[in-house]
């Protein structure tokens, strides 16, 4: 069976591929899932249409993140954490630093778009990477002294 992926799937395809799966993969699983639509001539043309108007967006989104990327260029973020001997008492997460950038430029980031590995636990100079869009990534400086 011919369908048309609307998503990204693994071991499948990339958005707009038609490819052949088993039925009941299909029926089952792909469409009503909204991950894909049967490869019909009606739903190719609305594919293209959604592919067209999905390209806009995203080239929107793309000029907005690095619109962030500028005003962010700069920008330091400082954190003070209650430490002993370089070692902080916790740790510092992707959310400490969302709060503290928020509470020093404004700019509401999300969380999870932080390329932390594991949370920081000791004082000094870090930069982090925030991935504002799938091209734009924006180094960001975080200092952390003890409190």
């Amino acid at each position: 069976m011919n369908i048309i992926l609307l998503e990204p799937m693994p071991k499948l395809g990339k958005v707009g591929d038609v490819v052949s799966v088993k039925g009941g993969y299909a029926r089952n699983f792909l469409v009503p899932r909204g991950i894909a639509l049967y490869a019909t001539a009606s739903n190719m043309k609305t594919l293209e249409a959604r592919i067209r108007s999905k390209g806009k967006q995203l080239e929107r989104e793309k000029i907005a993140a690095e619109k962030l990327a500028e005003s962010l260029a700069e920008v330091t973020v400082n954190l003070t954490a209650k430490a002993g001997e370089g070692k902080i008492f916790g740790a510092v997460t992707s959310a400490d630093v969302v709060e503290a950038l928020k509470a020093q430029t404004g700019h509401e980031l999300d969380r999870r778009k932080f390329e932390l590995a594991k949370p920081i636990k000791e004082t000094g100079e870090y930069v982090l990477n925030y991935k504002a869009h799938h091209d734009v990534i924006v180094p960001i400086k975080i200092v952390i002294t003890a409190a």
